[in-house]
């Protein structure tokens, strides 16, 4: 039997759509001031987990939810199980948008909401993926779990608790990267940087509002100077036209404001990192700014360079490419200063060394060290020959006409979470990337042909060997 699963695709394009803006209207950015026994993580994730197992009964498929943390919807019967692993939180949203990111709309053939590309609208192609294979009652020998947790973007507490309690799949895949197939993870080490102050000038310094994304904006407050401030940012604007600065004197203090470019942790070389570039101005401004501990350690040893080479842990593995290294967060708590560092790490590098190096330097930049030991997460690989992998490829191959070959990223998925699997699109190699960036998108066109690649994916994965 032959089936067109673009076809079946198209038949279901006002459905998928209509659910797909259900679920992005829920703003399921994690909140854990309003965190309760019901709402591990927020009401929002709550909301967005139960939007989606509501869509799923609806369809006749059998759902749990696990703690309000995570959930699935299962399908087909089995010794074996595939998992398809996605998630409904979201990062936060700044002001930088053009549209409200949580009332999602349709321009130019492009879906804009938070979430459209980073994870709803990957997650909702590859459920319908699944639904088609159930409406047209295919025969299958294998049982799929969609799995979906809440709080992928932070902790991932909700898988954690969910195969806590729950069978961990044979094999699967994450719909959370990009195609034609991510079978390689860098590992992700997180360190937080806790600062003595050294400069009384420096009133404040706040930046970023996640460690995993390059932050678009850095807002210092600092009195005192001496300098001709407005011809030294002047002469740092001229020379470093991809940002904006905006200074704004009072009687008794400055503040500046450095905007930047938002982007994800795992390419901080595509973005402008507000707050690098503001200790760069910053250190400057005046000899007493200068000696700055925490400016001089994201200035001097962090500005444009996004590998650790000053830092001293670049390494560089042939498959899974280069160490890098973004500081996410800089603020102030019980009298300090901070910066969270978040570095993506090909296999090769040992997480002690990277200790011991951190270790060193919190003796000349005066800081104490907390490792992120409850976020760490090691390099993931799936080799190139597994099944699993190949089978994923045949199906991009036989959708796109185009030749599929292994990848990896820095980014981490749910797919890490499995000994065999891996991420597989939603992004083709000619989509824009937006994800954790303002003015987010799915171009409807990739939504509906990865949803049909899903399908047939899904079906080679658990159709019998005869079919």
């Amino acid at each position: 039997m032959t089936i067109n699963w673009q076809e079946e695709i198209n038949n279901r394009k006002d459905d998928l759509i209509n659910d797909l803006f259900t679920l992005l209207s829920v703003n399921s950015v994690r909140d854990d001031s309003k965190a309760s026994a019901e709402a591990p993580v927020g009401p929002g994730p709550k909301e967005a987990l139960e939007t989606f197992l509501k869509i799923a009964e609806r369809d006749g498929f059998t759902t749990k939810n696990v703690d309000n943390l995570a959930g699935h919807a299962e399908f087909g019967t089995g010794d074996e199980t595939l998992g398809v692993l996605a998630h409904v939180d979201v990062v936060p949203v700044d002001d930088k948008w053009d549209t409200d990111p949580f009332k999602p709309e349709i321009i130019n053939d492009r879906i804009y909401a938070r979430g459209a590309s980073d994870d709803k609208g990957p997650l909702m192609a590859a459920y319908y993926g699944l639904k088609v294979i159930k409406e047209l009652g295919l025969p299958v020998e294998k049982r799929v779990r969609f799995i979906v947790g809440t709080d992928e973007e932070s902790e991932w507490q909700g898988v954690t608790r969910y195969f806590e309690v729950e069978e961990e799949p044979d094999f699967g895949f994450s719909p959370d990267a990009d195609f034609p197939i991510i079978n390689g993870e860098k590992g992700m080490y997180s360190a937080k940087l806790i600062f003595d102050r050294r400069s009384e000038k420096l009133l404040s310094f706040e930046s970023g509002l996640r460690e995993n994304m390059v932050p678009g904006e850095a807002h210092a407050v600092v009195t005192g100077l001496t300098s001709d401030v407005n011809q030294i940012v002047a002469d740092f604007q001229a020379a470093n036209p991809e940002i904006t600065i905006i200074v704004s004197p009072d009687a008794d203090a400055t503040a500046i404001t450095v905007e930047g470019k938002g982007v994800h942790a795992m390419n901080p070389s595509v973005g402008y990192n507000a707050a690098t570039y503001l200790s760069k101005l910053l250190l400057q401004l005046d000899d007493d700014l200068a000696q700055d501990d925490l400016l001089k350690f994201l200035g001097d040893l962090l500005h444009l360079d996004f590998n650790g080479e000053k830092l001293g842990i670049a390494h560089e593995d042939e498959i899974m490419g280069k160490v890098t290294v973004n500081p996410g967060l800089v603020g102030e708590e019980d009298g300090k200063l901070y910066t969270v560092l978040n570095i993506r790490v090909p296999r090769g590098k040992e997480y002690s060394e990277i200790d011991a190096t951190f270790a060193a330097h919190g003796e000349t930049y005066h800081y104490s060290f907390v490792d992120g030991t409850k976020t760490n997460k090691v390099p993931h690989y799936v080799p190139a020959d597994d099944p699993l992998v190949q089978t994923l490829l045949a199906v991009y191959e036989n959708q796109t006409g185009e030749k599929g070959q292994e990848r990896s990223i820095g980014g981490g998925t749910y797919g890490r979470l499995l000994k065999r699997g891996v991420a597989f699109g939603a992004l083709f190699p000619d989509s824009v990337d937006t994800m954790h960036q303002a003015n987010e998108f799915f171009a409807v066109r990739d939504l509906m042909k990865s949803a049909a690649i899903y399908a047939e994916a899904i079906y080679e994965l658990i159709k019998p060997e005869n079919a």
